[in-house]
């Protein structure tokens, strides 16, 4: 694993191709309340980009390039907050979208562990750590604990969208996938309006 720490932007020679996992560090849970610090991406070919956003920052013009580039898929676990957090922060529409939770809970019915640790450890027999989920953040500098595990969250993203691919054609649900996939930068943007707790659907 090959983990490569960028301030406020992605250099403008870094590229990705085929489809990039997609994650983000927070100071919290809340969308509402909590501000973006840390963007992960990564091909899937064991490199890992880490872009630290500090606050008041300019947009950051090349990370945003790739996030809205309609032509490259971007593979999340989790998109609803993700997506919600990249809208908030820097008003724009991410996709085209994967998520893994989504299409774990449409195949692996037969349980209610869609936790990426889970899929992991069950799918691809990956173990991997949870303990730096809740640090700061928002420090200045990060531990290589903090850059290992941050990397982590998007290195097996494209084994798992692989693994789910088969098993929603094989259901017969990759449809309903694809939908609940464009629906999703919808629900973002409800939710930064009016929270996540917000149902569209109710009376």
């Amino acid at each position: 694993m090959q983990i490569i720490l960028h301030k406020n932007d992605l250099p403008s020679d870094v590229v990705f191709s085929g489809a990039v996992a997609v994650d983000t560090e927070t100071m919290g849970l809340e969308v509402h309340r909590d501000r973006l610090c840390l963007v992960q991406l990564s091909q899937g070919d064991g490199v890992c980009h880490l872009v630290k956003i500090t606050p008041g920052q300019e947009v950051p013009s090349n990370l945003v390039k790739v996030l809205t580039d309609a032509s490259l898929p971007k593979i999340f676990h989790f998109a609803r907050f993700d997506v919600a957090i990249l809208y908030k922060t820097f008003g724009i529409q991410t996709g085209p979208i994967f998520c893994t939770k989504i299409a774990s809970k449409l195949t692996r019915t037969f349980t209610d562990r869609h936790g990426l640790k889970d899929l992991c450890k069950e799918i691809i027999k990956v173990e991997i750590s949870k303990q730096e989920q809740t640090s700061d953040w928002g420090a200045s500098e990060y531990t290589e604990d903090q850059k290992k595990y941050a990397a982590t969250d998007v290195l097996h993203l494209h084994k798992l969208k692989a693994h789910f691919e088969g098993i929603l054609e094989r259901e017969g649900r990759m449809d309903l996938a694809k939908a609940a996939f464009q629906y999703l930068p919808h629900r973002c943007v409800m939710d930064v309006m009016a929270g996540q707790t917000y149902d569209i659907l109710s009376y």
